[in-house]
């Protein structure tokens, strides 16, 4: 491969993340509380209707943190940010944002949504008083995929706080080191 080919290969390698966030990026911003709250309510639908594990939390969970639209780019170095609210049933309590960063073998861009429920005080009182709240240290998350829905049950609930990620769009590929932080936003 000639050193002009290498060349465009490498720019385009570079720019294709960085540009893909610009485009999937417009859904990541909410202009209003008004909007990221019918974001929300809507994504919390949509993850109802796909996850009937994730109805039976909402019934028992103290609170739920939804995060309508992450949007995740990286090539090596990575990011991902998105804007969230906090719920106690169906009522918003407060604002957050979700910012990820990663190093690692990686490329790509794309879209999704989570859902924490937040099954305890202790994990409710956590993400209220601290911060910022770094997944990994504070309450315990558990990941929920089809595996572990499987295996839940109110017996078997004993976790702070479960993960759901939904809506999953475009292509991420990677191997890293990954570290996400909850911070509250004022709106």
């Amino acid at each position: 491969m000639d050193a002009n080919r290498r060349s465009l290969v490498g720019l385009t390698l570079v720019c294709a993340p960085v540009c893909s966030i610009g485009v999937l990026g417009r859904r990541a911003y909410a202009a209003t509380a008004q909007d990221l709250d019918r974001s929300a309510a809507q994504a919390l639908q949509t993850l109802y209707r796909t996850n009937p594990v994730a109805v039976k939390m909402s019934k028992i969970a103290k609170a739920e943190l939804v995060f309508p639209n992450i949007v995740k780019a990286g090539l090596i170095f990575g990011g991902a940010y998105g804007e969230g609210v906090l719920m106690e049933g169906s009522k918003v309590i407060d604002y957050y944002n979700s910012i990820n960063g990663s190093w690692g073998l990686q490329a790509g861009a794309e879209s999704y949504g989570y859902v924490v429920f937040l099954m305890n005080d202790k994990a409710l009182s956590y993400l209220q008083k601290s911060r910022g709240w770094e997944i990994g240290i504070g309450p315990t998350v558990v990941l929920v995929n089809e595996g572990v829905a499987r295996n839940l049950s109110s017996t078997t609930l004993q976790d702070d706080a479960y993960a759901f990620i939904f809506n999953q769009q475009g292509l991420m590929a990677g191997l890293g080191i990954e570290g996400t932080k909850i911070s509250r936003i004022k709106r």
